[in-house]
C-alpha cells in the first residue's frame, strides 16, 4: 500500500499505547480512522489528539470489548456505514498477567486469551471476508517477543501471543491458497515504554483479580515494570515502523533487532534438546 490517502483504517486497543500511535501514524498519512476499546476516556483522548494534530482526517471512536464477536461485528458495521470500506485492520488489544502459571486462576486465563486471542481471531473471522468482498485490504496483528520465546511469569500472555503469530502465519498461507492479494503482517516487539502493566485497569469486575500476592509473582511483575519503563523504542517509532512494513508488504517486524538472535539461539536448544530455553540466560 503506497497511496494512503482516503484510506480507511480499523484499530482495537485505540485508546493508548501503541494503538493511539497506531491511529496517529495513520492520520498523518492522511487516512481515516475507526478506534474501539474498552477505555473511553482513553479513545477521547486519542480523537482528540487526531483532531488537533491532522484536522482533515475523520476519526470515530466506540466502546470495543475484542473478546466479545458480537461487538467486532458491530464495529465493521460501523466502518462500512460511516466510512465506507475498511482498508487496514490493526488487532492490537492487549492485556496481560504475571505470576508462576500455578497461580494463575481461570480467570486470569480467561481475561487474557479473550482479548489476545480472541479479539485477534474474531478480527480476522469479521473482517477477512469483508476485505474479500471489496477486494482488497491488509490485516495488521500485533503479537509479541513473546510469542517465540516464553519467558517465566507470564504463561498466559506467551501463549496468547504464541496463539497470534500461528494465527497469522496461518492466516497468510490460506489467503494464498484462495488466490487473494490481502496483505498481512505480524508484529513482535520486546518491551517498550506502554500501558500494558497497567492493564488490570481495564478488567472487568466478572473476571477479577483472585491469584495469590506471592512472592515470585511480584518479584516477576516488579522486573516486567521495570523493562516496559525502560524500553529503549518509543510506541510511535513502533507505530511508524509498522506502516512502512505495510507500505512494503512485509510479514514479519521485529522492531528489537537482539529478538531475532534470540529466536536462532531458541532454535539451537531445541536442536540440542536438553532443556528449555531460556530467553533471559546469556547468549
Amino acid at each position: 500500500m503506497k497511496d494512503w490517502s482516503g484510506k480507511v483504517a480499523v484499530i482495537t486497543g485505540g485508546g493508548s499505547g501503541l494503538g493511539r500511535e497506531l491511529a496517529l501514524a495513520c492520520a498523518a498519512r492522511g487516512m481515516h480512522a475507526l478506534l474501539g476499546d474498552v477505555d473511553e476516556a482513553g479513545l477521547a483522548g486519542t480523537t482528540q489528539r487526531i483532531a488537533d494534530a491532522a484536522p482533515g482526517s475523520q476519526c470515530l471512536s466506540c466502546r470495543l470489548d475484542v473478546s466479545r464477536l458480537d461487538e467486532v461485528e458491530a464495529l465493521a458495521a460501523t466502518a462500512l456505514a460511516q466510512l465506507g470500506r475498511v482498508d487496514v485492520l490493526f488487532n492490537n488489544a492487549g492485556v496481560g498477567v504475571g505470576g508462576p502459571i500455578w497461580e494463575n486462576t481461570a480467570a486470569d486465563w480467561q481475561w487474557v486469551l479473550g482479548v489476545n486471542l480472541y479479539g485477534v481471531a474474531w478480527g480476522i473471522k469479521t473482517f477477512v471476508p469483508l476485505m474479500l468482498r471489496q477486494g482488497g485490504g491488509h490485516i495488521v496483528n500485533i503479537a509479541s517477543a513473546a510469542g517465540w520465546m516464553n519467558a517465566p511469569g507470564s504463561a498466559i500472555y506467551n501463549v496468547s501471543k504464541c496463539a497470534v503469530v500461528a494465527m497469522s502465519e496461518t492466516l497468510a498461507n490460506d489467503l494464498k491458497d484462495a488466490g487473494s492479494a490481502i496483505g498481512v503482517t505480524v508484529v513482535s516487539p520486546a518491551f517498550f515504554p506502554t500501558g500494558i502493566a497497567q492493564s488490570g485497569r481495564n478488567r472487568p469486575a466478572s473476571l477479577a483479580e483472585t491469584a495469590p500476592d506471592s512472592e515470585l509473582r511480584r518479584l516477576r511483575e516488579s522486573q516486567v515494570q521495570y523493562a516496559v519503563e525502560h524500553g529503549r523504542i518509543s510506541a510511535a517509532d513502533i507505530a511508524e515502523s509498522v506502516l512502512q512494513a505495510v507500505e512494503a508488504q512485509q510479514f514479519y517486524v521485529f522492531p528489537h533487532k537482539k529478538i531475532k538472535n534470540l529466536i536462532l539461539a531458541r532454535a539451537q536448544a531445541a536442536e540440542q534438546a536438553a532443556s528449555a530455553f531460556d530467553p533471559h540466560a546469556p547468549l
